[in-house]
């Protein structure tokens, strides 16, 4: 059940799936939505619900939500969950929300920028041994580096629910061999199960964005679905292979400045690792890029 209405100052109730209502309340604050916040607020229900639906949300679940822009995500997850926290760094957008999901005590609205914030520290401080399900939709210009850090935090995570651009979300599910295949499809694909529940057009926003989105959701997985020896040099290895996209293996392995490897040595980690050194990087797959970075650990340590 979506939820259309909550309370502001003046003691009436705005529906924040209506562009006119939507459009009011921010003329009433004398806002304007800003693109260099990628802010773009949800106006369509349906999406909403399938937003929701995705997350799985109970009576004892934790949320964590990054951006809420007006609430209206916020307050359909606060009538579920046990506790939410929503992180938002623009003060004009916090006076509001103080005013959309006030009513509701197990809902606490954070002023931060979520890139500055130091998860290790922040999350078990709000959570306590808990992990929490992230649901956001996330700004097209720092979605990267968001997902990155949540993931780099699994620890403290469940699964992640995102709006995403569509571009995006093609490149956290693309299989190898394909074109939007990369190293974040790796990154996410080795740390979570990867689906996309829902496409978005722009026209369910208010302003629309210039492009298509979609929902994303992500499960941490309890395992890799390869067995890696050094993540660290899994991940150099990746890095290096998807640096050069129209270099082979080889050139590719032994030109980066990441590994520093000699032609030599990459031909023979390749060889040993039962690789082309002739294929290329985004013909791999999460399990061969682990017999590569296997063989380059095992080498090390004899």
């Amino acid at each position: 059940m979506v939820a259309l209405f909550v309370i502001y100052t003046a003691g009436e109730k705005v529906n924040l799936l209506s562009p006119t209502e939507v459009k009011a309340l921010l003329a009433q604050h004398g806002l304007r939505p800003k693109k260099r916040l990628g802010q773009n607020f949800l106006i369509d229900r349906n999406v909403l619900g399938k937003i929701i639906a995705a997350a799985e949300l109970d009576s004892s679940s934790r949320v964590l939500e990054i951006g809420p822009g007006l609430g209206t995500v916020t307050v359909e997850a606060a009538q579920i969950a046990k506790q939410v926290v929503a992180v938002e760094m623009d003060r004009e957008m916090v006076a509001i929300l103080s005013e959309t999901v006030g009513e509701y005590s197990n809902t606490e609205i954070v002023e931060a920028d979520f890139l500055q914030l130091d998860l290790s520290e922040f999350l078990p401080s709000k959570f306590g041994d808990e992990k929490c399900v992230v649901v956001a939709n996330l700004p097209y210009y720092i979605t990267s580096p968001l997902i990155t850090r949540l993931i780099d935090n699994k620890r403290y995570v469940n699964r992640l629910v995102v709006m995403v651009q569509a571009e995006v979300a093609d490149r956290l599910t693309a299989a190898p061999g394909t074109d939007a295949y990369g190293s974040l499809s790796v990154f996410a694909q080795y740390h979570c199960s990867v689906s996309i529940i829902a496409r978005a057009k722009r026209t369910v926003f208010l302003p629309p964005p210039e492009v298509d989105s979609s929902i994303v959701r992500m499960d941490i997985r309890e395992a890799p679905p390869s067995r890696v020896a050094d993540e660290v040099i899994f991940f150099k290895v990746v890095r290096a292979a998807f640096g050069q996209r129209r270099k082979t293996l080889l050139r590719a392995l032994s030109g980066s400045p990441n590994l520093l490897w000699t032609r030599d040595r990459a031909g023979a980690v390749l060889q040993a690792a039962g690789i082309d050194p002739i294929r290329r990087g985004e013909t791999l797959s999460i399990e061969e890029f682990a017999k590569i970075a296997n063989e380059a650990t095992r080498s090390i340590a004899d």
